[in-house]
């Protein structure tokens, strides 16, 4: 079984910045990729960023170059996602997801934490 949970959403001003968290367990965190995805409202989900198992490689979608950073502490077994300036267009459900290859086909994905950005 294979449990993903995401944290560190909330209710978040306009040009502020919030770190997300995603927690695996019931897989070795250190030998699988990850990634970020979200889902806004009335939206299909988006893929965000990909960071593979040892960190070394990182992939991000264009639209949030520059804002977002992956990061991964595999001894925590934690993925993370640092926002910053934040718009009213990063409202949104974020997900994270692990998966197998690379680039990854994804296999088992958390729940989602929510992100609302407010004026």
């Amino acid at each position: 079984q294979v449990d993903l949970v995401e944290s560190g959403g909330g209710l978040v001003q306009a040009g502020g910045s919030l770190r997300l968290s995603c927690v695996m367990s019931g897989r070795t965190f250190g030998l699988y990729p990850m990634a970020w995805f979200r889902r806004a409202p009335g939206q299909e989900r988006e893929f965000l960023c990909a960071i593979k198992s040892s960190g070394s490689t990182i992939i991000y979608a264009d639209s949030v170059k520059g804002r977002f950073t992956v990061s991964r502490d595999n001894a925590k077994n934690t993925l993370y996602l640092q926002i910053n300036s934040l718009n009213f267009e990063d409202t949104a459900v974020y997900y994270c997801a692990t998966g197998t290859n690379w680039p990854p086909k994804y296999d088992y994905w958390g729940p989602g934490t929510q992100v609302t950005v407010s004026s």
